[in-house]
């Protein structure tokens, strides 16, 4: 019997490769292309294949993905993020709501949060290979407990079994970031598995030491007070128990300002700086790669960048490392610290207006707290040469925020719990 592909993987695959993907009415994978199907009319999502090799997925069979809340995500939801992906939020979420009452039986798709949705788009077209919201493949566990088995049992007949499954399990696991080469496949069924020191040790029954952790919460919580506790302290390399977030930048969505969603990334990673009409985009959010030597030296930092803050949770506010500002007092109506005096106590603020240009009178009256920069006026295409300036502010502004960033608690593995 056939096995059932993975529906994530086999839709990264398909975008990475540039492989259609359209919805379809029938179950029949070899069933004739119609690009004019609706979403709303569709059952399955067909992946055709000139070999006759296709493959039809129902739209209701749940993936790997799961929401913040523990809630699997099916096959629709994922598609339809994945088609309204350049979507602004406002725009997005009337889409999900027009689809859900054209859908019939019951059957609805999952409004995903903007960061949720950040983090599948980006796992998608393969800029990531890790998502914190993408539970692992189910060979994982069964090629650890293989390899186990075999190393400790020293059986050649077991050994030999559990090696061949163990490689297979670990092909399909690395399958999440491609399909593995048969000739490396090959390789991988002949590795001998050593184990690891967990298996030399325990032998084949792994030893559960789930209880000791129950006993030790009293006294961990009491750590200031107890000196049991003091006199044996926590290991100093041990691992957090979570990736660290996104750091969060907002940017102003007034139509004034001189730094938008759609020239953002080219003056904040490459330094380039181009006005926001040039390169207009209808993106809700986006981000950008920086390496903040003084919090982690060697792998950039992914900010992400939004213009709103409608759709924050609480705890969102705790990553936001800068807003950007243009001096309008209405931009902060709906955010956690709506009052400007209060608001820049918390997180830095930064205003980019023309070189030779005094800032508004708001600006100067918020002090220190709003660094204000100046960039060369735009003078048309071919002027690049007088914007060698352009990377001096930018190396400015950032320096502002790691600044900020090392006073409020960022850590190479952790974010601060509250600002």
């Amino acid at each position: 019997m056939a096995t059932t592909p993975d529906p994530l993987v086999l839709l990264r695959q398909s975008i990475t490769a540039g492989k259609p993907f359209v919805p379809s009415i029938s179950s029949d994978p070899s069933a004739p292309v119609d690009d004019t199907t609706p979403l709303s009319k569709a059952t399955h999502l067909q992946f055709p294949a000139d070999d006759g090799t296709g493959v039809a997925l129902p739209f209701d069979a749940p993936t790997r993905f799961n929401t913040a809340a523990d809630r699997a995500v099916d096959l629709r939801s994922i598609y339809f993020a994945w088609l309204n992906r350049e979507l602004a939020i406002p725009e997005y979420n009337a889409a999900a709501t027009t689809l859900n009452a054209e859908l019939a039986d019951g059957a609805k798709v999952q409004n995903l949060g903007f960061i949720e949705r950040l983090d599948l788009i980006t796992w998608l077209e393969g800029a990531s290979d890790d998502s914190e919201y993408i539970k692992p493949l189910a060979g994982d566990a069964d090629a650890a407990a293989g390899v186990a088995t075999a190393a400790a049992t020293g059986a050649v007949a077991t050994g030999a079994a559990a090696k061949t499954g163990a490689a297979a399990a670990a092909t399909q696991a690395r399958s999440g970031k491609g399909t593995m080469d048969p000739r490396l496949a090959s390789i991988y069924n002949g590795e001998r598995k050593m184990g690891d020191r967990n298996t030399v040790l325990r032998g084949i029954k792994p030893t559960d030491f789930s209880h000791v952790r129950k006993l030790a919460a009293p006294f961990i919580k009491k750590s200031s007070s107890s000196a049991i506790a003091s006199s044996q302290p926590l290991p100093i390399n041990q691992k957090p128990s979570g990736r660290r977030p996104d750091p969060i930048i907002l940017l102003s969505p007034s139509a004034s300002s001189i730094l938008r969603m759609s020239n953002a990334r080219s003056f904040l990673e490459d330094g380039k700086f181009i006005p926001p009409d040039v390169g207009a985009s209808a993106a809700s959010m986006l981000h950008v790669q920086r390496t903040v030597r003084g919090i982690d030296p060697n792998r950039p930092l992914r900010f992400i960048l939004v213009e709103g803050s409608e759709q924050f949770k609480p705890e969102y506010w705790n990553r936001v490392v800068a807003v950007f500002t243009t001096g309008q007092t209405w931009q902060f109506k709906n955010y956690k610290w709506s009052n400007p005096d209060e608001l820049f106590k918390h997180v830095p603020g930064i205003y980019i207006g023309w070189r030779g240009d005094q800032p508004p009178d708001n600006v100067r009256g918020w002090g220190h707290r709003v660094l204000s920069v100046g960039v060369e006026r735009w003078r048309g295409e071919g002027h690049e040469a007088s914007r060698f300036r352009d990377k001096e502010v930018v190396e400015q502004i950032w320096r502002g925020i790691e600044a900020n960033m090392r006073n409020k608690g960022w850590r190479r593995d952790a974010a601060p719990t509250s600002i």
